[in-house]
């Protein structure tokens, strides 16, 4: 790890200078990314290790190849360094290239923002990101040096031999999926559902369209998802009641707004933070959605505000950071340091796992505020 620190340290100082000189691509190869290559473990040197112009099956070639026992695992497109890596047809084609190879991963890069791609997700081509990190210090406001080195890990060499982009990858999309299917089944029950439900509740006086009201809004409460338009007036009036407050200059800033673009891993995230927030108490914790943030508040006191980037989540807590229990290197003292949120306490949220430590401080937070 600290190779990958002291790495991304000293490209942060070439940076500005070269973005200055609109960086084309071969040079920004060989000042940026080569050597975060190789402080990754990958070496760029080596053929059997990393193949630069691997070839396509169109007769074109991928920048970069890094491999395990001489086979891909990895597919690395390298763009100037101030390409915006927001063309969808640079995406579709990198991802097309691994997949068509039958390579998992592939990396959509301009030296400074890496988008990790994976690429036999079932989805369109910019769907399949699972995440992207950068090494300007500006796009990852509040995470530090040793934060932002762990995201790179993930695809360094020892990283991609234990599998841990599939775990993660697994995990991400795997949840996405569940959720889907579960709005679907929960909000338009098949009738194969509500008879399970009528043989467990072992009630007969409760009809059928009772089972599916009651599941409508069970899963209404706790989940941000359209109901049809079939369902009750009194439901539908239910998934409106959290979200509150007026908008500026009549725009909208719902849910889609804060995660719009983002990548899958922090929508799965913002999602389980979301439904936390809310089960704290259901009938009353309630959400507003800002420009730069979201508040979750126990009648008109805040407890937690949330803010959704790229690379993760930042977590705004009303809690004294020097009554807290052997906090994680995650979670600073902010009481000192502008932010936007409401609180003293700043968590940095880019796994799933950082997330479970963290709803232990988001319910302090929810206990010492309600």
């Amino acid at each position: 790890m600290k190779d990958i620190i002291s790495c991304i340290e000293q490209l942060r100082l070439k940076l500005d200078r070269h973005r200055r000189e609109d960086l084309k691509e071969y040079p920004t190869r060989t000042i940026f990314i080569d050597p975060l290559l190789q402080a990754l473990g990958w070496d760029v040197r080596e053929p059997d290790e990393v193949q630069l112009e691997y070839p396509t099956i169109d007769g074109k070639s991928v920048d970069y190849a890094p491999k395990l026992n001489r086979k891909p695992v990895l597919f690395i497109e390298a763009k100037p360094l101030n390409d915006a890596l927001a063309d969808v047809k640079a995406i579709t084609q990198v991802v097309g290239y691994a997949a068509n190879a039958g390579v998992e991963w592939c990396i959509l890069t301009n030296g400074v923002t890496y988008k990790v791609y994976r690429s036999t997700e079932k989805a369109e081509a910019p769907d399949k990101l699972l995440f992207e990190v950068s090494i300007d210090p500006k796009q990852d406001e509040g995470k530090s040096v040793q934060q932002i080195a762990e995201q790179f890990s993930r695809f360094s060499r020892d990283a991609m031999a234990r599998g841990v982009l599939d775990q993660i990858g697994e995990q991400v999309f795997t949840t996405g999926k569940i959720r889907k299917a579960l709005d679907k089944l929960f909000l338009d029950p098949p009738a194969t559902l509500i008879r399970l439900i009528r043989s467990a509740v072992r009630d007969e006086s409760i009809k059928p369209i009772q089972i599916k009201t009651a599941l409508t809004r069970l899963w209404a409460q706790s989940s941000e998802v359209e109901v049809p338009s079939t369902a009750p007036v009194d439901v539908v009036s239910i998934t409106t009641k959290p979200t509150i407050g007026k908008h500026k200059r009549g725009k909208d800033y719902g849910e889609e707004y804060h995660i719009k673009g983002k990548p899958r891993e922090v929508i799965e995230l913002f999602r389980t933070i979301d439904k936390f927030c809310k089960e704290l108490d259901p009938s009353n914790v309630q959400k507003r959605h800002l420009a730069k943030h979201i508040n979750y508040m126990y009648g008109k006191a805040i407890f937690c505000c949330v803010h959704v980037q790229k690379s993760g989540l930042r977590i705004w807590l009303k809690l004294n950071y020097s009554r807290l229990e052997n906090p994680p290197n995650y979670v600073r003292d902010v009481s000192n340091i502008g932010h936007w949120g409401v609180g003293d306490v700043e968590l940095g949220i880019d796994s799933l796992e950082k997330l479970q430590v963290a709803k232990s401080f988001i319910q302090q937070s929810f206990e010492e505020n309600k």
